[in-house]
């Protein structure tokens, strides 16, 4: 069992940046894919970055490839969301996802956190 804990949310200015950190319990921690998604109310949930189990590939949509930063910290069992350059359309509910098989858009998550919530104003 792997419990997911996403933090760093917030509202902010287009152009600011956050930072979105994923919490991990348990010690398998490096043996799964992590994922980040983002869902807007009335819309499927979108996927936005990926990286492998050791953190040596990484994987982004392409609507924030270049903007966004995945990262990982084995050692502290936490994942990383580095967001520049925000736009309102950044605006969701952002969610972590621990995937032992599969990485990149077509994760399913065995594991999901609670989501927090970014709001970025125009």
């Amino acid at each position: 069992q792997v419990q997911l804990v996403e933090s760093g949310g917030g509202l902010v200015q287009t152009g600011g940046s956050l930072r979105l950190s994923c919490a991990a319990s348990g010690r398998t921690f490096s043996m799964y894919h992590m994922g980040w998604f983002r869902q807007v109310p009335g819309k499927e949930r979108e996927f936005v970055a990926a990286i492998s189990r050791g953190g040596g590939t990484t994987y982004y949509a392409d609507s924030v490839k270049g903007r966004f930063t995945i990262s990982r910290d084995n050692a502290k069992n936490t994942v990383y969301l580095q967001m520049n350059s925000l736009k309102p359309e950044d605006t969701a509910v952002y969610y972590c996802a621990a995937d032992s098989r599969q990485w990149g858009p077509t994760m399913s998550g065995d594991y999901w956190g609670q989501g927090t919530q970014v709001t970025v104003s125009s």
